[in-house]
């Protein structure tokens, strides 16, 4: 089978864990073509989450990372191409997000920036495929918040007339996308998604995460630790607004600990509730009419976490994208796919009403083969 318009996605979010790739030829609908999942090493794992708070040899540490990312996407690409029996001269480009060690959203106090490493051309020059990367400076450039990207993406192929959606991505950090049958597109960051489950996991169980959230299902939810976490000033923000490990870290949740002895599952299941309830919270308070949930990204394999958000979403009927014809895993990786084709075509890829930019801008930078 012949194809054309064929671009490569890559998605490496905030837990850490693994590289996404994509496959996508892009039509009158994006069709998802191959698909790939290269796992982190715990080395990889831990230097990343090193360089997300300020320590000792940064730039060092940075510069030696950057590349060693970067041949990892690369040999990403080629492995899924490879699986799909297709040559590197045959896609138009890889999107890479590239990994974001330190996110500063404006009106931070250390300043306003984003950084993201995994160097577009050691890419470019192992696959020999033009490479399109660093797609959030532009969007902070022209007044943003450089996040969420995903929701012009959301928008482009998940909006319809017929019904109010919320497309809900719980990744690292969870974020959604409003999408009503008429009006504006919206999006923002709602807080922590896996980040702080996975931490408090592999601390207390060796584990890298908690499968399908049994663990923190044998928990009791603590109040009191609760009570503080939903405390942290970002949820008292309003959109447009974006967030990371810089605000949402081990360290955080050990100053909520503070005086508080409760055992390590009825942790977990209070971080799970944090989540499930900074994400219902920004849901209801979208509209007052009935809504469609869709859930994408690493929490939608966490069954425990499904149950307590639709529960919490009374009204709304929550399901993930595959009821949408687009698997959950996938759908980050596809919109960065589809942002290399933005910026290929010189259109722009954010959303001024979701970052809050003065404008819509051409994201990233266009590194040729």
């Amino acid at each position: 089978m012949s194809h054309s318009n064929l671009y490569i996605g890559l998605m490496s979010g905030t837990s850490a864990d693994a590289i996404d790739a994509v496959l996508v030829e892009f039509g009158a609908q994006p069709r998802l073509i191959a698909k790939y999942s290269e796992p982190l090493s715990n080395a990889i794992r831990q230097q990343i989450h090193a360089l997300a708070l300020p320590a000792a040899n940064e730039i060092d540490r940075m510069g030696a990372l950057d590349i060693d990312l970067a041949r990892l996407f690369a040999n990403t690409s080629l492995k899924l191409l490879d699986q799909a029996n297709i040559l590197p001269d045959q896609v138009i480009a890889i999107g890479s997000h590239g990994q974001t060690i330190r996110h500063r959203p404006p009106g931070s106090p250390e300043g306003c920036f984003t950084l993201q490493i995994g160097d577009p051309n050691t890419i470019a020059e192992l696959t020999g495929i033009t490479t399109v990367a660093d797609f959030r400076r532009r969007d902070i450039a022209a007044g943003g918040q450089g996040a969420p990207l995903v929701p012009a993406f959301h928008r482009a192929i998940f909006q319809t007339p017929e019904q109010h959606r919320v497309i809900v991505n719980i990744g690292g950090m969870a974020n959604l996308t409003w999408l009503p049958k008429l009006g504006l597109t919206l999006g923002f960051d709602t807080g922590p998604g896996n980040a702080l489950m996975d931490e408090w996991t592999l601390l207390h169980t060796g584990k890298r995460y908690d499968e399908s959230g049994a663990w923190a299902a044998t928990g009791k939810i603590n109040q009191e630790l609760l009570n503080r976490l939903l405390q942290h000033s970002f949820f008292a923000l309003a959109a447009p607004k974006s967030t990371g490990r810089e605000a949402f870290n081990r360290q955080w949740l050990d100053q909520a600990l503070a005086g508080i002895n409760i055992p390590a599952n009825d942790v977990q299941a209070t971080l799970l509730e944090l989540t499930a309830i900074t994400i219902s919270d920004a849901i209801t308070a979208l509209s007052t009419e009935s809504k469609a949930v869709f859930v994408c990204g690493g929490g939608t394999y966490n069954s425990h976490l499904m149950r307590r958000l639709q529960a919490l979403l009374t009204r709304d009927k929550l399901e993930t994208t595959a009821t949408l014809g687009v698997n959950p895993q996938w759908v980050e990786a596809m919109a960065f796919a589809w942002l290399a084709q933005q910026t290929m075509n010189r259109q722009p890829g954010n959303l001024k009403e979701v970052t809050g930019a003065n404008r819509e801008v051409i994201l990233g930078g266009v590194y040729y083969a």
